[in-house]
């Protein structure tokens, strides 16, 4: 049996952004990576030079994710085609075809998709986002709240809105934020006299709830061998700045987010301040 491992997000980007370094050493390390993408990020802004290379923004975002998972090498990526939503209060949410709005109507539907996927492709380790979608975006918070239900319920017989076979994975992680790096962030932007509550394009990013919201780190993976592939990911989704991290020396790339960190959901933590150094410590591969 191999080891399985599927990531569960919302946007095209979100995979590489925020863990591709993880996916690039499991990739090498002959684990079979597969990835839910729940929208296809047709609400996303467009440089206005990268406008017009594609017939739709939905056309062009798919095209990056695709970029993304060949340099990355998933084993499978399932879309569910749901429009993206803005920040919260976005007219862009009351639209039926969004993420958010479906997940405030109809979460049932979204819950039976994530099932549906864990119970085809097993795998034994689940990562989703932090409870606050990282950055407090809707379709985040929707598609972890759905991925959360959807662990235990993959495994549940009685549950019957799904035809599969149960399958209960045997870990769920959130993805974790480098805290000390974010925290240098918020000091600069103080120091520069910006209000950290409205950041962002729009003014409707609130830097400091990110920071209040982040949560325990209990594995941190080395990824320091993985940098390059890691890039080569990010610079596919070119139109939401993927690419950026070039700017930067190697060395304080390694220094900064060298190690990406996870919470462990499932099995609950018992408390001690051991880190794992690995996702799939402690489970089961023929199961």
């Amino acid at each position: 049996m191999s080891k399985r491992l599927l990531l569960s997000f919302a946007h095209p980007d979100d995979e590489s952004f925020g863990m591709g370094g993880t996916i690039a050493r499991y990739v090498n390390e002959g684990v079979e990576v597969s990835l839910i993408c729940a929208t296809d990020g047709d609400v996303g802004t467009i440089p206005e030079e990268m406008q017009g290379q594609f017939a739709t923004i939905r056309e062009l975002r798919l095209a990056e994710l695709e970029c993304a998972s060949q340099k990355l090498g998933f084993s499978h990526v399932a879309t569910f085609g749901y429009r993206d939503s803005g920040m919260m209060g976005s007219e862009s949410n009351d639209d039926p075809n969004s993420l958010w709005y479906t997940w405030q109507h109809d979460p049932d539907r979204v819950v039976k998709q994530v099932v549906d996927v864990i119970r085809d492709l097993k795998p034994q380790v689940v990562v989703t986002f932090n409870q606050y979608g990282g950055y407090g975006h809707p379709d985040h918070i929707a598609i972890q709240q759905a991925t959360e239900k959807a662990f235990t319920l993959a495994g549940d017989a009685s549950y019957n809105d799904s035809d599969k076979p149960p399958y209960h994975p045997q870990k769920l992680y959130y993805t974790g934020l480098p805290a000390l790096a974010l925290r240098f962030m918020l000091m600069v932007m103080r120091l520069r006299g910006q209000d950290p509550r409205r950041m962002g394009v729009n003014k409707d990013l609130d830097f400091q709830a990110v920071i209040d919201n982040l949560e325990p780190i209990h594995a941190r993976i080395n990824v320091r061998d993985y940098m390059d592939a890691w890039e080569e990911a990010n610079a596919c989704h070119r139109s939401q700045g993927g690419g950026m991290n070039s700017r930067f020396p190697r060395w304080l790339q390694k220094l900064v987010t060298g190690n990406q960190g996870y919470t462990r959901v499932q099995p609950v933590p018992n408390g001690t301040r051991a880190i794992e150094r690995d996702l799939f410590a402690g489970i089961s591969i023929d199961s």
